[in-house]
C-alpha cells in the first residue's frame, strides 16, 4: 500500500502533463484512473484553485489588502465559481468589506442562490451547525466573515502574523471553522502575495487523509499523522528513484504538505477500487471521470518562479 501511493502520485501527474500538452486519450492503462474522477495531485493545478489563484488571488481590479483576504476566505468557503461569478455580476466587481458591511454582499449571495439553486461545493462537508442564530447555513457564514473581518480586523492580523501555522491558528479559532476548513484556507492566503510563508512550515491532515494513512501503514509508530506527511515530503525524490517511477513535478515544484496531505485522502479513493478487500469506512468513489470542455490556461503564483511548459 506504501508503494501503491507513490505509484498512483507518479500516474496521476503523467496523465496531468500528457493530457496538458494536447495528447489523445486515453492517457493511462489503468483502469480505475481511466473510469474515475482524482483531483491532481498538486492541489493548485485543480479547477478551483486554478479560478481562485487568478480570479480572487490576484484579480487586476482595485481593493484594498482586507478586501482581497476577505475575498479568499469567502471564496473558499462555498469553493463554486458560478457562486463567484454571480456575485461579481450582482455587485459590478468583486465583494469587498464595504459590502459586507451595507448587506449588499448578502444581497448578491440571494441572487446567486436564487440562479444556480445553491451555493456550495460538494468537495467540502461543511459544519452544518448555526452559531450566529441565522435559519441558512450561508447567512451564518455571512456572520462570520463579519465577526472576522468587520469586528476583529482579521485581515490586520492575518498580514502581521509571523508564520503559516500562525494563519491556520487565526482562522482556527472561529466558529465554522474547523481544522479542515482552517488549513485549506491558510493554504489559500499563503498562495496570494499578501502572505509568503513556506507551505511545509506546517500541515494539518484532513478526514480524508487519515483514511489514507490508515491505508498505507500499517504502523505509524509514535509518528503523528503531521509527522507522517511531513516525513512523505523529505522522501519523495528518494522513493521515486527507489521505486522507477517518473515524477517531475509541477514545472519542477516538488511535491508539499498540502499536496502529500492531499495525496493520502486520492489514494484512500483509489484503493476503493483497486483493492477492495482493504477495510475502509467508505467502499465507493463517488464520482466518475468526464473531461471538462473547457481547456484550463494555466496560472500559478508568481512568486513560485515556475516556467510553464
Amino acid at each position: 500500500m506504501y508503494e501503491r501511493y507513490w505509484y498512483f502520485a507518479s500516474e496521476r501527474q503523467r496523465i496531468f502533463e500528457k493530457r496538458i500538452a494536447g495528447e489523445a486519450g486515453p492517457w493511462t492503462d489503468d483502469p480505475v484512473l481511466r473510469e474515475y474522477k482524482f483531483c491532481n495531485v498538486f492541489r493548485a493545478a485543480d479547477r478551483v484553485s486554478q479560478y481562485m489563484i487568478r480570479n480572487v488571488c490576484y484579480h487586476t481590479e482595485p481593493c484594498a489588502p482586507d478586501d482581497r483576504l476577505f475575498q479568499i476566505v469567502a471564496f473558499r468557503m462555498f469553493s463554486n465559481i458560478d457562486t463567484w461569478e454571480s456575485v461579481h455580476e450582482y455587485l459590478g466587481g468583486y465583494p469587498t468589506l464595504s459590502n459586507l458591511a451595507d448587506g449588499s454582499f448578502t444581497r448578491a449571495l440571494e441572487f446567486a442562490d436564487a440562479k444556480n439553486g445553491g451555493l456550495y461545493t460538494h468537495a467540502f462537508i461543511l459544519c452544518a451547525a448555526n452559531p450566529y442564530g441565522q435559519p441558512r447555513k450561508y447567512l451564518n457564514h455571512v456572520e462570520l466573515f463579519r465577526h472576522m473581518f468587520l469586528a476583529d480586523q482579521l485581515g490586520q492580523k492575518l498580514r502581521a502574523a509571523l508564520s503559516f501555522r500562525a494563519i491556520y491558528e487565526l482562522l482556527h479559532e472561529y466558529p465554522l471553522m474547523g481544522d479542515f476548513m482552517s488549513y485549506q484556507i491558510a493554504v489559500d492566503l499563503n498562495y496570494s502575495d499578501l502572505l509568503d510563508f513556506d507551505e511545509n512550515d506546517f500541515t494539518q491532515p484532513g478526514p480524508g487523509a487519515l483514511r489514507g494513512i490508515k491505508k498505507v501503514f500499517e504502523s505509524t509508530g509514535d509518528y503523528s499523522p503531521t509527522e507522517v506527511i511531513m516525513w512523505m515530503v523529505a522522501h519523495q525524490e528518494r522513493e521515486f528513484k527507489r521505486l522507477n517511477l517518473p515524477f517531475k513535478g509541477l514545472f519542477g515544484r516538488p511535491l508539499h504538505a498540502i499536496d502529500c496531505q492531499g495525496l493520502f485522502c486520492e489514494t484512500d479513493k483509489y484503493c476503493r477500487e483497486a483493492v477492495p478487500e482493504l477495510a475502509s469506512a467508505r467502499t465507493r468513489i463517488k464520482t466518475r471521470y468526464a473531461q471538462s470542455p473547457k481547456p484550463l490556461d494555466f496560472f500559478f503564483p508568481p512568486k513560485w518562479q515556475l516556467r510553464i511548459s
